[in-house]
């Protein structure tokens, strides 16, 4: 690899958020607690787009969280709710 591929990737990677597995016991815990706590707020929900908006997000986070990937479950959590307000 050449030094000017170097520079251009240290500078490319900054504020992406990481898409690796978080296997922490407690940061499992939490997405657990927040995916109880987006469904309940989605159950609620009117019927509509942002409703729909949501779920899409929720089955997101469902399917990361059974790969071990939290970090993604996290983001996808995050648009849901977005989504739900």
């Amino acid at each position: 690899m050449s030094n000017e591929n170097k520079h251009t990737e240290s500078k490319g990677d900054r504020g992406i958020l990481p898409t690796e597995n978080t296997t922490h016991p407690d940061h499992q815990a939490d997405v657990t607690s927040r995916m109880q706590t987006v469904k309940a707020a989605w159950d609620k929900a009117p019927e509509g787009q942002s409703k729909a908006r949501a779920l899409k997000h929720y089955q997101s986070a469902e399917k990361a969280q059974k790969a071990g990937n939290t970090a993604q479950a996290d983001r996808e959590l995050e648009e849901a709710t977005r989504a739900l307000k």
